[in-house]
């Protein structure tokens, strides 16, 4: 594995990206590895050669003491706390103490490993821990990540005997600091002496266990990671695939079914190029899903272990101002997200998930883009099937000092120097870029990468910061489209680094944040800013964001700021300017729903750009874009 190492400022030396060739996993025994790298994991699934038992339900849980020590506690926590897992801690307790803390945070609970797992090797696995994550078997240190929206685990094999009982502990900490992605700064109060966190980006800093926790077992030969890259010549699919396996013995062995379960392909060996004839394309709106099945096969043809692979053949191009999926033209229609519901904080919840699937198909919506983080590895899986399109979002959010919560702030200080945005933020930024892909290489449903959100992209240092950044997301995934969501303040004349990119994303709020309430002066400076970047490149363009807060409930004859009727007035502007260009191919409102962010003047209980309200019902707007959607962009009603 090559870790990158810090170069100094920005200006002194280009930095090489390369692809890490490691595919094992840290596994520590006697303290943390150096280096920070959560390889391609594979998802825990249940197979008959695997077993899979869910950890979540309630931990004991304590807050650290000492807010400098990883561990202040030796064995069982002395707490009457008792948290949820999967969920934010914030909003669980009513206690300001825990909302509010910063620093590191303990979930604990008691794990028996089953008898029959003797001859096999099993892992404690967390699907995310926010922002700094830290796994114990019985005090002993095992695995370490930074970042809190991708998974990492560990071999216990070693340490723990099958059908016996050992303590897991996990310790979080959700401090950001100038080299995290994303970045934040912690101080220290003058008067109080209180720990407070603050940042750039405008959603708040949720942090805990947000997701599931598993053990699993697999063989001790066993299939590590599976990459499938798809294409179409005629109607014959096409399936270049790559498994690596821990094999001493015996083949890699590969069937394809349909969705009958009939077997229509197969192939031996760790990689090589499989033909589906009369192939069922994976389309938006029409999901068509085809079984991987890699096996390892011993020479008595016994399968030794086996996993399976949900794929969707389909392909993904740029051509000119056309974003093609299946060489045809497609338009997205959607939304920016948050993983956000009251209480559960950013916790993962299968029926607020299956009921914003539920709402995108309503509204006619064929996207949404997971702003502006990794989500749920089940979220994607649900879009794979329901044949939603996604742009698949890093956490590098907060990469501008000239902005907060959304509106332009007065005097910043450069956001790229030595002690802000440097060569170290970059190498954890290139990391949430290998998290990123290795683990959603595999969904059919993932077009796009992009790779950061509203960063300083206008500024002196910027072109220096990301130019190796798209090269690195290409270099692992040659396959899909690159972005970046372009801020405001980044016009076409300012904007540094576009021209690095596959496909322009603006963020633009004319008539909130700028033209406040001048309808007519905001869709002059629109259509002034889209003819600006399209006679300068030749590139689709998506709105990715764009709306304004609204107040549910809140009428008034006139269309005024926070009103309902505002927010269908300005949505229906943008609209009629978007339809003037050729080049724009996608609008994504911002946002789905309302969603929490740290207090400020600016902010009643968070951000209400939201369509739905924090728990999902309809503002007007919701029932305007229903009607442009499924009548007008989609094609319904000519």
């Amino acid at each position: 594995m090559q870790i990158l190492k810090a170069l100094g400022f920005l200006s002194l030396l280009p930095l090489a990206l390369t692809v890490p060739t490691d595919t094992h996993t840290h596994h520590l025994r006697d303290g943390p590895a150096s280096g920070n790298y959560s390889q391609a994991m594979l998802k825990p699934q249940q197979t008959v050669t695997r077993e899979l038992i869910s950890l979540d339900g309630l931990w004991k849980f304590a807050l650290g003491s000492d807010g400098n020590s990883s561990r202040p506690w030796t064995g069982p926590l002395k707490t009457n706390l008792e948290c949820p897992v999967p969920a934010s801690y914030n909003d669980i307790f009513v206690d300001s103490e825990i909302h509010d803390h910063v620093g590191w945070a303990y979930y604990q609970r008691d794990v028996i490993v089953p008898k029959g797992w003797s001859e096999e090797r099993y892992f404690v696995r967390s699907e995310a821990a926010t922002h700094h994550g830290r796994i114990y078997v019985n005090d002993h240190l095992v695995a370490e990540h930074v970042g809190g929206y991708t998974p990492f685990e560990a071999d216990i094999t070693e340490l723990v005997t099958a059908g016996e009982q050992f303590r897991l502990t996990i310790a979080v900490n959700n401090e950001l600091t100038y080299e995290t992605i994303p970045p934040g700064k912690v101080e220290v109060l003058e008067a109080t002496g209180k720990k407070v966190q603050t940042y750039q980006h405008d959603f708040y800093n949720y942090a805990g266990l947000a997701r599931s926790v598993w053990l699993y077992s697999v063989p001790p030969e066993h299939i590590q990671d599976i990459t499938v890259r798809t294409d179409v010549q005629g109607t014959t699919g096409l399936i270049d695939y790559s498994v690596v396996a821990s094999v001493s013995s015996g083949t890699i062995q590969i069937a394809v079914l349909d969705e009958d379960g009939t077997k229509v392909a197969t192939a031996s060996g760790s990689n090589g190029t499989i033909q589906i004839p009369s192939v069922h394309l994976w389309q938006p709106g029409a999901a068509y899903l085809y079984q991987f099945h890699a096996s390892i096969v011993g020479s008595s043809n016994k399968t030794i272990d086996t996993y399976k692979l949900a794929t969707g053949i389909r392909t993904v191009k740029v051509e000119g101002t056309q974003f093609l999926i299946n060489d045809k033209p497609f338009y997205f229609t959607g939304f920016g997200k948050h993983e956000d519901t009251a209480i559960r904080g950013k916790g993962h919840d299968q029926a607020y998930m299956v009921h914003d699937f539920q709402l995108l198909h309503w509204m006619g919506a064929n996207s949404f883009r997971t702003s502006h983080y990794p989500y749920a590895e089940e979220i994607m899986e649900y879009a794979d099937r329901q044949g939603i399109v996604v742009i698949d979002e890093t956490p590098a959010v907060g990469l501008a000092f000239s902005i907060g919560a959304g509106a332009r702030t007065s005097n910043p200080p450069a956001t790229f120097s030595p002690d802000r945005i440097n060569n170290r933020t970059r190498e954890a930024h290139a990391q949430s870029i290998r998290e990123l892909i290795h683990r959603d290489k595999n969904h059919p449903s993932v077009v796009m990468w992009s790779i950061a959100n509203e960063p300083a992209s206008n500024e002196d240092g910027a072109r220096e910061y990301f130019a190796p950044l798209p090269k690195l997301a290409r270099q692992l995934d040659p396959t899909r489209p690159v972005t970046f969501a372009n801020v405001g303040l980044a016009s076409y004349q300012a904007d540094r680094i576009s021209d690095l990119f596959d496909v322009l994303c603006l963020n633009r709020y004319f008539g909130w944040y700028t033209q406040t309430a001048q309808l007519d002066e905001a869709e002059a400076a629109l259509v002034d800013e889209l003819h600006g970047w399209t006679e300068k490149y030749d590139k689709p363009i998506v709105m990715t964001e764009y709306g304004a807060d609204t107040v549910a409930g809140l009428h008034s004859v006139l269309p005024v700021l926070w009103s309902e009727e505002f927010q269908v007035e300005i949505l229906d502007m943008y609209h009629r300017v978007f339809d003037r260009f050729d080049a724009m191919t996608g609008e994504h409102v911002w946002n789905f729903a309302d969603f929490q962010t740290a207090a400020g003047v600016g902010r009643v209980d968070g951000n209400k750009k939201g369509v739905f309200t924090r728990d999902r019902r309809p503002k007007a707007a919701a029932h305007l874009l229903r009607k442009r959607w499924t009548n007008v962009v989609n094609g319904t009603d000519s």
